[in-house]
């Protein structure tokens, strides 16, 4: 029977999760690779309890992560049943709704029909009655606002999701859905959304200023790069890296001799602070105060012990700022 280790609160930094009275893990799990069904049971379960022992109490899930699409929840709740429900309590897991997950017009986007149901299917495969946190995984241009929002409200009311969360908004939008969740006394407290030292896309949206100034707090997802941000790519790309095996989400064509270079150059910067190049790359993305958590991957329990590593140095020098961000901004 599994224990969990007793100073796994020493080894974790935990965050305000905006302005809410939630805490976060500066490191969470996230569980959109390596817990499908093509992945060994046996690895998903040590990820997991090597993550909890060392005081990472978040789990982010989505009602499509696999492949197929499902089956992370069906082998997370697997994995609770078997190993953590003692701890339920003590963590913090979340889904999501909103890209596709089934055939027809009921089974995508943002309607109250989808997102509702969705969270029911996703309660039962991980054998929960509630989730900590229910994102609308994307905007829907197509749903009125009103309505996405009113669905989230009901996720609460029904006591289905202690809180809610939105991902892959930007800055216009979380600002229109913050007001309606607030008058609904709904809530909202976190926003998802990727975030790495080469994609800064939140600070160009304005999401991640209008998060702070709402008191909100950012849960960032790849903040690797997809693993560009690690020393795997020091030598060109690996035959079995993701871009080769799955280029969906990192694509090779982007992947030049000028970014590569880039890599090289972060990797010495790195060293010079005494960390890995995932160490820093983490670091950087959880050095700002808007920034509650950030979500690491993993395909093995050693990945879990390098990153919680990061935070034994969250500090950086002006200097280092402007040589990273020098080199993010050449050509």
């Amino acid at each position: 029977m599994y224990i969990a280790a007793e100073d796994r609160y020493e080894k974790m930094v935990y965050r305000r999760c905006g302005q809410s009275g939630l805490k976060l893990p500066a490191v969470s799990l996230g569980l959109w690779h390596n817990f499908g069904d093509n992945s060994s049971y046996s690895n998903m379960v040590n990820i997991c309890l090597t993550a909890f022992d060392n005081g990472i109490t978040h789990f982010d899930l989505a009602n499509n992560y696999g492949p197929e699409a499902g089956s992370a929840e069906i082998n997370f709740g697997r994995i609770l049943k078997e190993h953590l429900s003692p701890y339920r309590d003590e963590m913090i897991i979340s889904t999501k709704a909103g890209y596709y997950m089934w055939p027809g017009p009921y089974g995508d986007n943002g309607s109250r029909k989808y997102l509702l149901a969705s969270l029911d299917c996703s309660l039962k495969r991980i054998g929960l009655d509630y989730v900590d946190i229910f994102y609308h995984h994307r905007m829907d241009p197509d749903t009125p606002l009103e309505e996405t929002m009113g669905a989230l409200e009901q996720a609460v009311t029904s006591g289905k999701a202690l809180y809610v969360g939105l991902s892959n908004y930007d800055g216009k939008t979380l600002e229109k859905a913050s007001k309606i969740l607030e008058e609904r006394h709904v809530p909202f407290i976190i926003n998802q959304n990727r975030y790495n030292i080469f994609d800064r896309k939140i600070e160009d949206n304005g999401l991640k200023e209008t998060s702070h100034k709402l008191g909100k707090g950012i849960i960032c997802f790849s903040p690797l790069a997809q693993g560009l941000l690690t020393d795997r790519y020091l030598n060109g790309i690996p035959d079995d890296s993701r871009i080769r095996t799955d280029g969906r989400f990192l694509k090779e064509e982007y992947v030049t001799d000028v970014v590569l270079d880039k890599v090289r150059q972060l990797n010495d910067l790195a060293e010079s602070r005494g960390q890995t190049l995932a160490r820093m790359a983490l670091a950087w993305v959880l050095k700002d105060e808007p920034i509650t958590s950030v979500i690491i991957g993993a395909s093995k329990p050693e990945q879990i012990l390098d990153n919680v590593k990061t935070l034994d140095n969250l500090d950086f020098t002006s200097e280092e700022i402007k040589t990273i961000d020098s080199l993010i901004t050449t050509s």
